[in-house]
């Protein structure tokens, strides 16, 4: 099993960042490192993210969590889940002006050793992610 995680504290409303992680069609505006996005961000939605990691790959996801301004989590993965990766975004409102965004992505699955070993290191991903969203609501708000 693998994870990463990002947490960033974001100077603007819950409501805003959900619009902006729920506008698949402007990911490449704001996030350094996605292409782009297809489809529906919406519950139980089935979207192809495309990650700058791996140019021209798409990787499709289903949106099985959605409640708005709080929680969305996306899985993606092989059939009967010998791999998986089940991304959860978090919205926790502190109610002086900022929200912290997280983002956490768990692989597992029997085949995720060796899948996991030929997958780039996500880290930096994650961080162009979070910073991206942060300059992006902010400037909205």
């Amino acid at each position: 099993m693998k994870t990463y995680n990002v947490t960033i504290k974001i100077k603007a409303d819950a409501e805003t960042i959900w619009s902006i992680l729920t506008d698949g069609s402007k990911y490449a505006e704001w996030n350094e490192a996605v292409e782009k996005v297809e489809g529906d961000i919406s519950l139980g939605q089935r979207i192809k993210v495309y990650a700058k990691v791996s140019p021209g790959r798409a990787f499709p996801v289903t949106v099985v969590g959605f409640a708005p301004g709080k929680e969305m989590i996306w899985l993606g993965g092989m059939p009967l889940g010998v791999f998986k990766g089940i991304r959860t975004f978090t919205l926790v409102d502190e109610r002086n002006g900022i929200v912290e965004f997280g983002m956490h992505e768990v692989f597992s699955g029997i085949m995720s050793p060796l899948i996991l070993r030929l997958m780039p290191d996500l880290t930096e991903s994650f961080a162009q992610f979070a910073a991206g969203l942060k300059r992006k609501a902010e400037n909205t708000a």
